[in-house]
């Protein structure tokens, strides 16, 4: 019988881009059997910004993996070569930036459905900020300006996202307001410096590399309220130490 892969989402609070100590990067690596994982960085929500590029190859070369970069907005690859490449990675790290422009630009050039036909076969996919919203049914926003909702995320997470729960004002009222009218679905708010691993919908793994930092669930109670429970996160001291669960 044929062994069906996992099927996982890492949503991030951090990493590369404003975390210097790399720990959440390095537990995102660890979840990966290859002992060269092959990743690949998705700048599309920066507007592949050559900055943002370059910081994600600082910080991955040295590592043990194979980092790559997926430019779309100079896109070089046909669709056979695009599918190819997608399928080939053990991880998808998606970079943060405008929600909505990147769920656009995906959906263009059929990067969506690759990304689900990977996410299938086992890669691993992740991402901080709008790299986290987009792999949800729907996510928390700024990507028309003030705080809102969007409900055309890729589904691959089921309910929402909410990052920078704690460190953007505004954020968490916003969020609890939205999932309490039930204009957003249940889910997921993290502050700033945790991590949430999902295999097959369920959460099965969150770790933080700040001790006050929380993951928490956010779901609607009777008419109008809101319940928002925080659950424990596993304190990353060292890439490969972990305490236990506070």
């Amino acid at each position: 019988m044929a062994v069906v892969p996992e099927r996982r989402v890492v949503l991030l609070g951090g990493g590369f881009s404003i975390d210097a100590d790399g720990l959440l990067d390095d537990w995102v690596l660890d979840q990966v059997r290859a002992p060269r994982p092959k990743v690949c960085f998705v700048p599309t929500a920066s507007g592949d910004a050559p900055a943002y590029v370059e910081q994600f190859l600082a910080a991955f070369q040295p590592r043990s993996c194979e980092p790559d970069v997926l430019r779309l907005f100079r896109r070089e690859l046909d669709d056979d070569g695009l599918r190819t490449f997608l399928l080939s990675q053990d991880v998808v790290y998606v970079g943060g930036g405008n929600t909505a422009n990147l769920l656009a630009v995906w959906r263009v050039h059929g990067v969506d459905r690759l990304l689900c036909e990977a996410f299938d076969r086992g890669t691993l996919v992740c991402g901080i900020s709008a790299g986290a919203n987009c792999w949800a049914e729907g996510s928390h926003t700024d990507s028309f300006g003030p705080l809102t909702h969007l409900s055309d995320g890729l589904g691959l997470l089921p309910g929402s996202v909410c990052p920078h729960y704690d460190s953007e004002p505004g954020r968490r009222p916003s969020y609890r307001a939205a999932v309490a009218s039930r204009t957003l679905p249940a889910g997921w708010a993290l502050e700033d410096g945790v991590g949430a691993l999902f295999t097959d919908g369920q959460l099965t793994g969150s770790v933080t590399r700040t001790p006050r930092a929380r993951l928490y669930r956010v779901e609607p109670d009777g008419d109008s309220g809101v319940r928002e429970q925080a659950l424990p996160c596993r304190l990353l001291v060292s890439a490969h130490r972990l305490t236990p669960p506070a």
